[in-house]
């Protein structure tokens, strides 16, 4: 007889990343998805009651105010999001004896390391969401000391459009593309996490913080280059060949400041799991040649 098999909360269903979950573990567990019509992380008591009635065994929190400019205007909704909502559901998954698993991001640093971040580096934000985020992650692990705060990086995906999605669309219809080439991250690729997160689920004694991104660096410029390249590879045509630098001091659209460096190491996961993350270039190369058409 087959052993039971676990069910898995996905709280951001709608979102790049909790789509992507939803989808890639469909075949290995039972999930319940909820998007932002199905459950607000606004509202409390609409949480408790709706995944209270709910019985699971892990729930994976994807969801997030994302728009970093709106968070500066709109603290107080960026704050009942991304810092309130995390409480709320630690504070369900610590009654039901249920794995927490938050995702939260590279931006809780304010940039100015010139090397990968660690776990143990202090987190200091230097925007409203940055701040909310981590504000979240506190108060996550206070209300549920089981928790796993997983932050991540730059995540590109085929369920919802992202920076390559954008840079690729540009590169189609114009012949001249720019890109930040100052900001520094890794990009994450969703199916790559979602592979790497797995062993996580059976592994309760793996709590507070993880970092967890794809091998390696970049700037915006070099990412868009890289993702241009692979297109002319798969023989995707384009009207531009190269990316040109732009720098972000140049973005007057931008309200929120950014983290110019926000590489996040991902040496404790190795060292806790044995599972090495793919470089950027190869899992941006294997979306290329999967997804654009």
């Amino acid at each position: 007889m087959e052993g039971k098999r676990n069910k898995i909360v996905i709280v951001g269903a709608g979102g790049r990343l909790g789509a992507a979950l939803a989808r890639e573990y469909a075949h290995e567990y039972d999930i319940a998805g909820f998007n932002h019509a199905q459950l607000d992380l606004g509202q409390p008591e609409q949480m408790r009651q709706r995944l209270g009635a709910l019985e699971f065994d892990i729930l994976i929190n994807t969801a997030a105010q994302t728009n970093v400019d709106r968070c500066e205007t709109e603290r107080e909704e960026a704050f009942a999001l991304n810092a309130e909502a995390p409480r709320v559901l630690a504070e369900i998954c610590r009654a039901k004896k249920a794995r927490f698993v938050h995702i939260s991001t590279d931006y809780v640093f304010d940039g100015e390391k010139r090397e990968p971040y660690t776990e143990e580096n202090e987190a200091r934000p230097i925007s409203v969401y940055a701040a909310s985020k981590r504000e979240g992650e506190r108060l996550a692990l206070e209300a549920n000391d089981r928790a796993l705060i997983v932050r991540v990086s730059w995540v590109f995906g085929p369920d919802r459009p992202s920076f390559i999605d954008w840079a690729i669309k540009q590169a189609r219809e114009h012949a001249e593309v720019k890109a930040i080439s100052d900001k520094v991250a890794t990009p994450t690729y969703t199916l790559d996490l979602a592979e790497l997160l797995k062993p996580l689920f059976a592994n309760a004694n793996t709590t507070g913080l993880l970092h967890l991104a794809n091998s390696g660096e970049c700037s915006w410029q070099e990412y868009a280059q890289w993702a241009l390249d692979c297109c002319r590879a798969e023989g995707i045509p384009m009207k531009a060949r190269n990316v040109s630098a732009t720098r972000l001091e140049e973005m007057k659209s931008f309200i929120a400041k950014r983290p110019v460096y926000s590489v996040l190491a991902s040496e404790k996961y190795r060292s806790l799991i044995g599972m090495t993350p793919r470089p950027w270039r190869d899992a941006v190369a294997a979306y290329v040649r999967d997804y654009i058409l």
